[in-house]
């Protein structure tokens, strides 16, 4: 039995070593990501039995991606080995003024051919506590979000609480496709998960210009009221909250509202390592809080926690475990060797 599943994308990751740009280098770094394998991977090693639903080529790329994800304990049983590429990403690395850019070259890919009815998702999600998955999703194909839909309903008639990372991807479909494919989602979702710029891109509530890199925290509030109200299936919202001073420097924290109050987490300042994967893995925090039957507040400070922790990791993958999360939540921040 899988405590919980995710479905989604995962690509292989390309990146020049350190923050060299992409031509600067004749070595690329390999390994793999994607929204929903990232959230997989964490849920792992904080010790859930994790199940990756996805397509994956059945040729020695997809093999390779397939061990990566069960060598970090997730359990890879109902991946579909179809199709005849792994997506691939692309990545630069920002530092100071410079942003981080990440290239796709991910069309045609397996899963963005898996559409509704292909994946058995009664037997999937029997006994399942929590099932997750990302706007990234039905932003691959039309097939894909037939797809996401099914799995949604899936979910709920299993009987599992639903997580919905809104996660907008500007280059893989427009404001307006995403609005209306995503309404369409949210009669089945129980919790959405956004960062600062999501819930505009996708339903148009703004929480104000991020790229000032200064937060109003009220108007997160808003934000996260107006979500609640526009979509009554909806119980809670968690915002994460990025001050974004420079590509090397962030402050870092997050909001969970729900219809009865709210509580906002502790506040990092963070020196980034990777921010690629962040997002993905406060998703993952907030699952396991949650699951754990944390409070409110617990729970928000866990996920922002874990997550402010991956910012020190290179790689999609939070490498970190529930006992270091618990130790930074408990105030031991200061970075001193571990010995």
């Amino acid at each position: 039995m899988a405590t919980v599943v995710t479905f989604g994308e995962i690509m292989l990751r390309l990146k020049p070593p350190g923050f060299l740009r992409l031509g600067q280098s004749t070595d690329l770094e390999a390994t793999f990501g994607g929204g929903e394998a990232n959230v997989a991977v964490a849920l792992a090693r904080f010790g859930h039995a994790a199940r990756f639903i996805s397509a994956i080529p059945a040729n020695p790329i997809g093999d390779w991606c397939i061990q990566a994800l069960r060598a970090q304990g997730v359990e890879t049983r109902d991946c579909l080995r179809r199709g005849e590429r792994l997506g691939i990403y692309f990545l630069e690395a920002g530092a100071s003024q410079r942003a981080s850019t990440v290239t796709y070259d991910r069309a045609g890919s397996a899963i963005s051919q898996v559409g509704a009815g292909m994946i058995d998702w009664k037997k999937s999600l029997a006994e399942t506590r929590w099932f997750h998955t990302t706007g990234i999703t039905p932003a691959l194909s039309d097939n894909c979000a037939a797809a996401a839909l099914d799995a949604l309903r899936a979910a709920k008639a299993a009987g599992a609480t639903t997580s919905l990372d809104l996660n907008f991807r500007k280059k893989l479909w427009s404001k307006a496709k995403a609005q209306t494919v995503m309404t369409g989602l949210m009669p089945h979702v129980d919790v959405v998960i956004a960062n600062e710029e999501d819930c505009e891109s996708v339903f148009g509530i703004s929480a104000g210009d991020v790229t000032k890199g200064e937060l109003d925290r009220q108007r997160y509030l808003d934000v996260a009221g107006k979500v609640l109200a526009r979509f009554p299936a909806v119980s809670q919202v968690a915002i994460t909250l990025r001050e974004s001073h420079s590509a090397s420097r962030n402050g870092w924290s997050g909001v969970l509202v729900a219809r009865d109050g709210h509580a906002f987490g502790p506040r990092y300042e963070l020196d980034v390592i990777d921010r690629v994967g962040g997002g993905d893995s406060f998703a993952a925090g907030l699952i396991h809080a949650m699951i754990a039957g944390k409070t409110r507040e617990q729970a928000i400070g866990w996920a922002v926690a874990a997550s402010a922790l991956k910012h020190s990791i290179v790689g999609d993958f939070n490498l970190i475990s529930a006992a270091e999360v618990d130790a930074l939540v408990a105030g031991d921040g200061s970075g001193r060797v571990q010995r």
